[in-house]
C-alpha cells in the first residue's frame, strides 16, 4: 500500500518518540532516501511514497531505534563547515563544537605574514586539516592519524572536496618528528574522555564513534600529554598550538601547556554555549 510522504515521516516521528529517539531523525532519513534536497523535501509532504522506499526507510528508522545507530552510519555522511564528509564506524561524527576550533584556526593563520605549515593530529575524517586546507588555500596542511582506516576515509573526502592535504600514518607528531617537519600550526580534537566516564555516553556514541578517538589513559588527558610533549619538537618560534578540550579540562590541560611553555601565554575560549572549548598556546 502506497502512503503519501507526510504519513510515513509522521509515523516514523511515532515510533522514535515512543523508543525515546529524537524525532528530526525520521525528516533526515526520510530525505535521504528519497535523495532530494531539503527544501524539495517540503514540497513533497502530500506526494506519494514508492514501497519499495518506505521499506528501507522503515528498516533504517527501526535499527536506528532499537540500537542507537548514528543516523550519519546510516546515511553514510555528515555536513561539516557547510561541505559533506564521508562518515563510518572508523571515525569520530563531526561535531558542531570543533566548526568553532576549525574558524579559531583560519583566525590564526590570517595573522601570519607568511604562508603556514598547519598539522591536524588525529585527523579522523578529515574534517579539520581539508576544511583548512580549503579556507586558507595558500597553507600547507599535513594530518596524521595512528588509524590506517581512518586515513582511507579521510584521503576519500580530501578526493571528494580538492583538498590538498598529504596525510601521513602514525602516532601523534612523530611522522613529522621523523621526517623533519616544523609547523606554524599544531590542531587537534584528540581523544580526551576518561574511560571511568564511558557510562555516561549515550548508546549512540559509546556504541558506534571508534573508542580509539574518544578515549584517553591518565583521566583523559594521554593524548594532550603526548602531543604537547611531541610539539616542542616540531613548533616554529612564535608557532600555536589549538586544542578543543573537554569542557572541564581547562585547567589540567593549561597546566600542561604552561610547564611545556613556561614563557608562553595560554588561553581558554569558550564555545557558543559558554563552555571551556578551545585552548591555544604560542610559543615564545
Amino acid at each position: 500500500m502506497s502512503l503519501k510522504q507526510y504519513e510515513v515521516l509522521n509515523r516514523a516521528s511515532l515510533f522514535l518518540e515512543k523508543h525515546n529517539r529524537e524525532t528530526k531523525v525520521a525528516e533526515i532519513l526520510l530525505q535521504h532516501h528519497l535523495h532530494v534536497s531539503r527544501s524539495k523535501f517540503f514540497t513533497m509532504m502530500q506526494e506519494l511514497i514508492p514501497q519499495a522506499v518506505i521499506e528501507t526507510f522503515q528498516a533504517d528508522i527501526h535499527k536506528h531505534a532499537l540500537t542507537g545507530v548514528p543516523v550519519q552510519h546510516l546515511t553514510g555522511q555528515e555536513s561539516f563547515y557547510g561541505r559533506p564528509f564521508s562518515i563510518n564506524e572508523n571515525v569520530l561524527i563531526p561535531r558542531p563544537e570543533t566548526e568553532e576550533l576549525v574558524q579559531h584556526v583560519i583566525n590564526l593563520a590570517g595573522q601570519k605574514d607568511k604562508q603556514s605549515v598547519i598539522v591536524d593530529i588525529g585527523t579522523g575524517s578529515g574534517i579539520i586539516a581539508i576544511t583548512l586546507a580549503l579556507e586558507v588555500p595558500d597553507a600547507t596542511v599535513y594530518a596524521t592519524d595512528i588509524s590506517k582506516e581512518a586515513l582511507e576515509i579521510a584521503s576519500q573526502n580530501a578526493n571528494q572536496l580538492d583538498a590538498e592535504v598529504t596525510f601521513l600514518h602514525g602516532d601523534f607528531l612523530q611522522p613529522l618528528i621523523d621526517q623533519h617537519i616544523q609547523a606554524d600550526i599544531i590542531v587537534s580534537n584528540p581523544p580526551y574522555i576518561a574511560k571511568r566516564d564511558a557510562a555516561n555516553l549515550s548508546d549512540t556514541v559509546k556504541n558506534f564513534d571508534p573508542g580509539l578517538a574518544l578515549f584517553a589513559d591518565e583521566n583523559g588527558l594521554a593524548a594532550y600529554k603526548k602531543i604537547i610533549e611531541q610539539s616542542q619538537q616540531v613548533i616554529k618560534k612564535h608557532g600555536y598550538l589549538a586544542f578543543e578540550i573537554g569542557y572541564q579540562q581547562s585547567a589540567s590541560v593549561s597546566a600542561l601547556m604552561k610547564k611545556a611553555f613556561p614563557a608562553a601565554e595560554v588561553q581558554t575560549i569558550q564555545d557558543i554555549n559558554k563552555k571551556d572549548r578551545i585552548i591555544t598556546v604560542r610559543n615564545r
